[in-house]
């Protein structure tokens, strides 16, 4: 039998953390960009941030900004690649929804949002060492070992 131990549990933890954090991020740019299409998003939010004064070259910029970060850092951290880069562009690529959101309706519903912000401060906090499973770890291990060589 297996023996599970903390350090098992800390790299189960991360990965599936990371993981679904980057699997909806992924899902939510591939849409934008593939099946809905980057010029439909602008027209969705160009209306309503125009009417709050908001220029269309935020609504533009903003759009495509949110739409790629989402798909490329997605699939970065699903593979754990640069992922801290990833999650700061995330957090990033949050805010401004967040602001967009907040402009149009004060009271907006969190609840599609704040669970990624969430997750987002989880994976800044959790120790690297956590994160075996990644390509970053990968990368760090082979450095290592040619450094002793």
């Amino acid at each position: 039998m297996i023996q599970l131990t903390t350090a098992t549990h800390e790299t189960a933890a991360a990965l599936l953390a990371r993981v679904f954090l980057g699997m909806l991020f992924f899902l939510q740019g591939y849409d934008k960009v593939f099946r809905v299409g980057v010029k439909n998003v602008i027209e969705t939010i160009h209306t309503p941030l125009e009417s709050k004064g908001i220029p269309n070259l935020v609504s533009k910029t903003g759009a495509y900004f949110t739409s790629y970060v989402e798909l490329i850092c997605g699939g970065l951290l699903i593979i754990g690649f640069i992922k801290y880069y990833s999650l700061y562009l995330l957090g990033i690529d949050v805010l401004f929804a967040a602001f967009a959101f907040g402009i149009v309706e004060p009271m907006w519903d969190m609840r599609h949002i704040f669970p990624r912000l969430l997750l987002i401060i989880i994976l800044l906090l959790l120790p690297s060492q956590w994160d075996r499973i990644s390509v970053d770890y990968l990368w760090s291990l082979i450095k290592f070992i040619k450094s002793i060589s």
